[in-house]
């Protein structure tokens, strides 16, 4: 056999196990977020907030409770995550936001959310206008391209 071909194989089944690794450890970490979720799903319950600000800023500048700090991963503290600053009945606290609603919270309105310990999972506007929350859908680079080349053509854009 030529030394090619053995170097094929070896190569070959360094990939066959690399994948059957994360095969497991990706079920291993889906059965682990589904158990987070049926947990915060059990814990949740609506309050009435005022949305102060919302930021993503890294976790030990967020203003969080030490006991949260102390208990994140390591990796993890360096990470950004979104921020929201509200004021929940007299105290004013920090909370986590889910990243799925994080653009579509408003700032300094009051709304009804509903609340997991120190995760927000969603938000409902309460108080004058009832808008919709959810943001407009930003265009692609690609469509915002073909509606400048057919302002410079003066032809009618493309809805």
């Amino acid at each position: 056999m030529k030394t090619w071909m053995i170097v094929l194989i070896v190569i070959a089944v360094v990939l066959i196990a690399l994948i059957v690794t994360l095969y497991f450890l990706g079920k291993k970490a889906q059965k682990k977020q589904q158990q987070q979720q049926e947990m915060l799903e059990a814990n949740k319950q609506t309050v009435s907030m005022l949305i102060i600000d919302k930021k993503k800023m890294k976790l030990k500048d967020s203003g969080l409770p030490q006991m949260v700090l102390d208990q994140t991963p390591k990796l993890m503290r360096g990470s950004k995550l979104p921020i929201i600053k509200a004021k929940v009945g007299p105290q004013i606290m920090s909370l986590i936001c889910d990243d799925k609603i994080f653009d579509s919270v408003p700032v300094k309105k009051e709304v009804k959310a509903v609340v997991s310990g120190i995760y927000v999972l969603s938000v409902k506007g309460l108080h004058g206008k009832q808008t919709d929350l959810t943001p407009p859908k930003k265009k692609s680079r690609f469509k915002q391209a073909l509606e400048k080349a057919q302002e410079k053509a003066g032809a009618k854009p493309l809805k």
